[in-house]
């Protein structure tokens, strides 16, 4: 439980050295943002002038090289990092493989509460989410040794499950820090915060999770000029309000269309089949499953292309893990705004019915199985609905987002992907072979080969239910591990606005 001296200080407001002057070697940190929106650059800054070492840093990302966390990464500042995605930073990968940093993987929602939890004096909590993976078995590395890579130094711990319900869930505990650094659009003298657009994201949590908050500004206006009603953090949370100059924004995947194109879809909504490539048939299936006014999540990459192809007159609500419901299209060329992105660190836009929240208020929605509908790819799936798709262990080395998060939550999740791996390997398998995402956790499989159903509770086998047009059913079990049967009834795929 936090625990504070009361003192009476009238002024909070400090110039960025000063404000990190006290951060002593090992502290531990909760450092706000997502990827770069909402990064307290100013004081990471200083901190590296500051060289405070064997830090010990929960955040959600761990910035890219030369930007955010990164810095702290390239000075050798940090000696661990509780983070859920890291996989736009080289040097972290390398470091980490190379067994000179410690870091202990978090699903984005968890980490969310975790700060949550800390901060309201909540010692631990239950959730589904990791059940039956290595966040709840243990035994995933935390370090390797120096100089002799892939043997293990530190291991995560296996995590004490209960069953509420007919359900399973582990247990997490809530976490704090000396200090939490956050990045705030403008504050008031009380320490009162106010955020633009999705830069709220897990600013909000960290504040409330460290002892000493340093929070940094674009603005400090007189109290009572912001009024109470659009306060987000309350200055109880806030003990050091700092303002850097000149503050710099950067977007890390700046996405735009053209000024006067449309605001949806990647060319025309009706097109000639052959005429696609394979991310565009995978993306119109996908789209497909939508249903008038689902709530609907989309990874990364071909089901984020999905909801370009929605068919006329349908609605639906995306959304964004990192604070955004109602996401709107990539925004004209000039009008990108570096405090609106999506989980894939684009920038977008908003809709007449967007809202913007935190990202523990991101994920309570999801874990409270609010959405619909979530769509997102995959490394391996196998016919019982297990599915893989966050880490290949000694390679690839991202982290698992929000994935263990969206797949647990109870919604409907259907995954897109190419039917094979290069050089042909299946990717259905009987069983995955990496490290899970979900256990029973997927309905249905869309590849550029076929569809299958998948009966998540394992009273019926995978089914065969849709081919693309000229594959036969023996092509297809040429390139699939797993059995499957046959549906009596099996359908040619269609496509949203293709044929």
């Amino acid at each position: 439980m936090l625990r504070r001296t009361w003192t009476r200080r009238v002024n909070k407001i400090y110039d960025a050295k000063t404000a990190v002057a006290d951060i002593k070697d090992g502290n531990r940190l909760i450092i706000g943002g997502f990827g770069l929106s909402g990064t307290p650059m100013g004081l990471l800054r200083e901190l590296q002038k500051q060289c405070a070492k064997d830090l010990r840093i929960v955040s959600n990302n761990a910035g890219v090289d030369n930007w955010g966390i990164g810095i702290l990464l390239q000075s050798k500042q940090v000696r661990r990092m509780t983070s859920s995605y890291v996989g736009e930073n080289k040097t972290f990968e390398k470091m980490y493989l190379n067994g000179e940093l410690e870091v202990e993987f978090n699903p984005q929602g968890t980490l969310a509460e975790r700060m949550r939890a800390g901060g309201a004096g909540i010692p631990a909590f239950y959730t589904a989410t990791g059940y039956g993976t290595v966040i709840h078995k243990g035994n995933f590395p935390i370090k390797f040794k120096q100089g002799k890579p892939g043997e293990v130094e530190i291991a995560s711990e296996a995590k004490e499950s209960r069953e509420f319900n007919g359900r399973h869930y582990i247990m997490e505990t809530g976490v704090t820090g000396e200090f939490s650094l956050v990045k705030a659009w403008r504050a008031d003298k009380s320490g009162n915060l106010q955020f633009r657009g999705t830069a709220r994201n897990f600013n909000v949590p960290a504040a409330q999770a460290g002892k000493i908050c340093v929070a940094e500004v674009e603005e400090i206006v007189e109290t009572g000029e912001m009024h109470p009603d659009q306060i987000h953090i309350p200055g109880v949370y806030v003990q050091r309000i700092v303002k850097c100059e000149p503050y710099e924004k950067k977007i890390e995947f700046r996405t735009t269309r053209k000024v006067g194109t449309p605001a949806t879809g990647h060319g025309e909504m009706h097109a000639d089949l052959k005429s696609l490539d394979l991310r565009e048939k995978l993306a119109r299936r996908a789209a497909l499953e939508f249903e008038d006014g689902m709530y609907v999540n989309l990874g990364i990459g071909i089901p984020t292309l999905a909801s370009n192809f929605l068919p006329d007159g349908m609605h639906i609500e995306l959304q964004s893990e990192n604070g955004l419901l109602g996401m709107g299209p990539f925004p004209e060329e000039g009008k990108e705004d570096a405090d609106l992105i999506n989980a894939g660190k684009q920038t977008v836009s908003y809709l007449p019915s967007s809202s913007t929240f935190s990202s523990d208020q991101a994920f309570a929605m999801i874990r409270g199985g609010h959405m619909d509908l979530t769509l997102l790819g995959a490394l391996e799936v196998a016919p019982n609905g297990d599915l893989a798709n966050w880490v290949i262990p000694g390679k690839m080395v991202k982290g698992m987002g929000g994935a263990m998060d969206l797949v647990s939550s109870g919604c409907r999740v259907v995954v897109v992907m190419e039917h094979a791996a290069k050089g042909g390997k299946p990717k259905i398998l009987k069983k995955c072979t990496l490290p899970l995402t979900g256990e029973r956790c997927v309905d249905r499989i869309i590849t550029e080969l076929a569809v299958f159903d998948i009966d998540k509770r394992g009273g019926k086998p995978m089914e065969l239910v849709e081919l693309y047009p000229g594959v036969t059913v023996d092509q297809v079990k040429n390139v699939t591990e797993a059995d499957f049967v046959v549906s009596k009834n099996v359908k040619t795929m269609k496509f949203a606005g293709a044929q």
